[in-house]
């Protein structure tokens, strides 16, 4: 079996997570019986500097022919955040219906949590975020620019669709895990939007009994993500609130250099794209000492949903056996002094 991937190294350390990250997963592939096939496609912020676009012509067919996408990061210095973003991620995700953003913050032993108290294995959740529309649905515009009355509208959208399919999503999860799921909103003042997501929520739990369901608001989830990490299993969020919790979890659980995550489709003529959450960091980019865990972790997850678990297993054990080990190298952002090729060469070793 050979599995086809798109590689898009993207910006800054983008390019050095991806580059440590692609032979280890031929390593485990090798070690399973099946290969794995990359093509790479260096699109992203210098090809917007040069032709002005993020991504050619026909850059999204291109991509609808593999089977799954490795992304590092995108964002440069020089282009406005809003650009980048909706130059590249959101069209791959919205083409390709990748309505599930699911991102993971584990505590790992071996780990420092800034939490006073906490150790590793005591934070284990996922996030299911809405990924496809929400407060990042593209709605909106400016007029009279340069005026005093200048104006600015942004909407969000929420669908019936759009909403029940991540939130059934997030409940058949949580049936896997301990059986608890965390409804985010803030429907206390989004009175139409954020209250049909949770009367939707309150439809699906019938179907799920066996689920517990706590509902909350984002600004109080921010505060329980702090005081009381341990005690969430999945959370499900949308498109803004979810992106926002997943960073505050990335650093909870020791960085974001941990931080992997998933864009999933159910579509079988789609890919899913797999990514680091830790962004571009121009401010490493070329030292040499990105962590390339959370590349290495998001790789894991993509061989678990091409059918290939126990390549995943292995993956993911490498990780967990560095983290575990004290004389293992580590980035400066886990508390070491090593680089992405010293970490990357310890998990080659490891395999």
């Amino acid at each position: 079996m050979t599995y086809h991937i798109a590689h898009l190294p993207g910006d800054g350390i983008g390019v050095e997570v991806t580059e440590a990250t692609l032979p280890l997963v031929d390593r485990v592939a090798e070690k399973h019986g099946f290969a794995v096939e990359t093509t790479t496609h260096d699109w992203g912020s210098e090809h917007y500097l040069e032709h002005g676009s993020m991504m050619p012509d026909g850059a999204l067919d291109r991509l609808t022919d593999h089977d799954a996408i490795l992304l590092g990061a995108v964002g440069h210095p020089d282009i406005p955040d809003h650009i980048s973003l909706r130059g590249m991620m959101l069209p791959i995700r919205k083409t390709f219906d990748q309505f599930i953003c699911r991102r993971p913050s584990v505590l790992f032993p071996g780990v420092e949590s800034p939490l006073r108290g906490y150790e590793g294995g005591d934070i284990d959740f996922v996030v299911f975020r809405e990924n496809t529309e929400g407060e990042y649905s593209d709605i909106g515009g400016r007029e009279h620019r340069g005026h005093e009355h200048e104006l600015a509208v942004q909407s969000a959208v929420f669908t019936r669709h759009g909403t029940e399919r991540i939130v059934r999503a997030a409940f058949e999860a949580a049936t896997e895990r301990s059986g608890k799921l965390t409804n985010v909103t803030k429907s206390n003042a989004q009175a139409y939007g954020m209250v049909l997501w949770d009367d939707i929520v309150e439809e699906v739990a019938e179907e799920f009994p066996g689920v517990e369901v706590e509902r909350l608001l984002v600004d109080a989830a921010s505060m329980d993500l702090v005081r009381r990490p341990d005690e969430f299993d999945v959370i499900v969020a949308s498109n803004l609130f979810g992106d926002i919790l997943t960073d505050l979890g990335a650093i909870v659980s020791g960085s974001m250099g941990l931080a992997s995550s998933a864009n999933v489709t159910h579509d079988e003529r789609y890919p899913s794209m797999y990514e680091p959450v830790h962004g571009s960091a121009p401010d490493i980019t070329g030292q040499g000492v990105a962590n390339p865990l959370a590349t290495v972790l998001s790789a894991s997850m993509m061989l678990a949903d091409l059918g290939e678990p126990e390549a995943a297993d292995t993956l993911h054990d490498a990780v967990a056996d560095q983290l575990a080990d004290p004389d293992a190298p580590r980035t400066p952002d886990l508390g070491g002094q090593s680089g992405t090729e010293g970490v990357a060469a310890d998990l080659h070793e490891r395999l």
